[in-house]
């Protein structure tokens, strides 16, 4: 799997990341409902990616944020 997203976007996506998950768990504002799981969801998918370094829809449309990638 070849990286295609720069440190800042991949820092960006822990930064929503790190927000929804205070949103989910540390306020009542998304509620136990759909708004929760919506936001947990997102906020893990954000986090794989940006460990990993790689988006799988940046790959489907030809996408690359990083710079050191050839």
């Amino acid at each position: 799997m070849t990286t295609n997203m720069g440190k800042l976007d991949r820092g960006g996506r822990l930064g929503i990341a790190a927000v929804l998950l205070f949103l989910a768990f540390g306020t009542s504002a998304l509620g136990a409902g759909i708004l929760f799981w919506l936001a947990l969801i997102v906020a893990g998918i954000f986090t794989l990616t940006a460990f990993v370094g790689n988006c799988p829809l940046y790959s489907i449309i030809g996408l690359k944020t990083c710079k050191e990638c050839s």
